[in-house]
C-alpha cells in the first residue's frame, strides 16, 4: 500500500513526539511492505513565528492533497492572550473548517500497568474502553459572537443543522454496531433547543440500527457517571462544547495524557493528533510521552484499513508499559527518553525484541534518579 501523509510537527514536545509516530510508521512499512510518504506542512506557533499566519496556505494544500494527516500540538505561552488576532488555535479550528472534519473521535482505554496512576479506583476503571464522538465543525464554538460597545453585554451564538448532527451520529452508530452495541448521547435537552434537535434526530436515526441500545444522558449526569461508572459506556455522542469538556475529563482514567490519541475525520480527510498539549516546558529534553502520538498513528493505520498493523503497534505500546518501559510522567524515577520508546516499539513491530531483555543495557537512554 502507498500513501501519502501530511506531517504537522506542532510546537513545544510535538517536533520530537510526532518524529517517534514516523519512527514506527516506518517500522510497519518495512515489516508490512507498505510505502508512506510524508509531506511538512507549519501550524501554530511555529507557523505565526515564521509567517505571521497560524495555518499558511501552504499547509492547507499540502494537507488536501494528503491521504491523512499527522499533527502535534499546536500551542504556546507567549500566543495566550485570549484576545489576539493571530493564535495557534486559531489555525487548528480554520483546518477543521477547511478539511471538513466534522467528527473528533477519542478512545478512552484503562491500561492496567497503570492503574496506580489514576485518580479513580482499579475496580472502578479495569476493564475501561469507551469512545467519545465529538461533533468539531458546529455549535458554539462556530456561532456567531458579539460584545457591545460598553463591554457589558457577550453572547455566543450556538447552532446546528439537522445534517450537521445527522453525519456524526450516522458514524458513531456504525462503531457501535461494531462493538458493544451501546450508544449514549449526552445532551440537556431539558432546557437547550439545539440539545432537543440533537436527540430528535438521534432518535430518527437509531431506528436504522436497531441492534444498537441507546441511552440518553444529560451532560451534568454523564459528567459524574464517567467518574462513578465509566465501564456502562462503549459510544459517546455528543455536541462540541460538551464533547470538548468531558472527553478532558475522561482522559484522567488512564493515568497520563501522554497515551490519549485522537482522530478528526471528514467524509474526505481525516486528522490524528495526540490529545495533550504541547508542553513547552519539556521541548527538547527528550523526557515527553510519545505514546499518545504513537496511538494516534495507530488509528491512522486503521484509517487506512491496515487494522492488523494498528493492532501490532497497540501491543508494542502495551508491551513498554507491562515491562516499565515508560517516561518521566508515569515514572519520575525509573524513566526512558522520548527517542528509546519510540525505538522499543519499533523494534517491537519489527519483531526485533530480544525474548530476554536486560534493562541495565538500556541505561545510557534512561533518566534515573539514584
Amino acid at each position: 500500500m502507498q500513501k501519502k501523509i501530511a506531517v504537522i510537527l506542532g510546537d513545544g514536545i510535538g517536533p520530537e513526539v510526532t518524529q517517534q509516530s514516523i519512527k514506527v510508521l516506518d517500522a510497519v512499512s518495512r515489516q508490512f511492505n507498505h510505502q508512506f510518504f510524508y509531506e511538512y506542512g507549519l501550524m501554530g506557533a511555529m507557523a505565526i513565528d515564521k509567517t505571521g499566519n497560524s495555518l499558511p496556505d501552504e499547509t492547507l494544500e499540502v494537507c488536501h492533497r494528503s491521504d491523512a494527516i499527522l499533527s502535534g500540538a499546536t500551542a504556546h505561552p507567549r500566543y495566550d492572550n485570549p484576545s489576539a488576532h493571530v493564535s495557534p488555535e486559531h489555525g487548528l479550528l480554520k483546518l477543521r473548517k477547511e478539511l471538513g472534519l466534522f467528527a473528533n473521535i477519542r478512545p478512552i482505554t484503562s491500561y492496567a500497568p497503570l492503574h496506580h496512576l489514576s485518580p479513580l479506583k482499579s475496580n472502578r476503571i479495569e476493564g475501561v474502553d469507551f469512545i467519545i464522538f465529538r461533533e468539531l465543525t458546529g455549535g458554539i464554538y462556530f456561532g456567531k459572537k458579539h460584545l457591545n460597545e460598553d463591554q457589558t453585554q457577550a453572547s455566543d451564538d450556538c447552532v446546528y443543522q439537522k445534517d450537521e448532527i445527522a453525519r456524526i451520529a450516522h458514524l458513531a452508530f456504525s462503531y457501535a454496531k461494531r462493538r458493544k452495541k451501546v450508544l449514549t448521547l449526552v445532551d440537556k435537552a431539558n432546557v437547550l433547543e439545539t440539545s432537543r434537535l440533537w436527540r430528535k434526530v438521534v432518535q430518527e436515526i437509531a431506528a436504522q440500527y436497531p441492534d444498537v441500545t441507546v441511552n440518553y444522558l444529560f451532560v451534568n449526569n454523564a459528567a459524574m457517571q464517567i467518574i462513578i461508572n465509566p465501564k456502562q459506556f462503549d459510544v459517546i455522542l455528543t455536541e462540541n462544547m460538551f464533547g470538548d469538556i468531558i472527553s478532558d475529563e475522561a482522559g484522567v482514567i488512564t493515568g497520563s495524557i501522554g497515551l490519549l490519541p485522537s482522530a478528526s475525520v471528514g467524509n474526505k480527510r481525516a486528522l490524528f493528533e495526540p490529545v495533550h498539549g504541547s508542553y513547552p516546558q519539556a521541548a527538547g529534553k527528550n523526557i515527553a510521552n510519545p505514546n499518545g502520538s504513537i496511538l494516534s498513528a495507530a488509528m491512522m493505520l486503521d484509517h487506512f484499513g491496515l487494522s492488523e498493523e494498528a493492532e501490532l503497534v497497540r501491543e508494542a505500546v502495551m508491551w513498554n508499559l507491562a515491562n516499565g518501559f515508560v517516561t518521566k510522567d508515569i515514572d519520575p524515577i525509573n524513566n526512558y527518553s522520548t527517542a528509546t520508546i519510540g525505538d522499543l516499539i519499533s523494534d517491537y513491530v519489527e519483531n526485533r525484541i530480544p525474548s530476554r531483555m536486560n534493562k541495565e543495557n538500556m541505561v545510557i537512554s534512561k533518566s534515573t534518579i539514584i
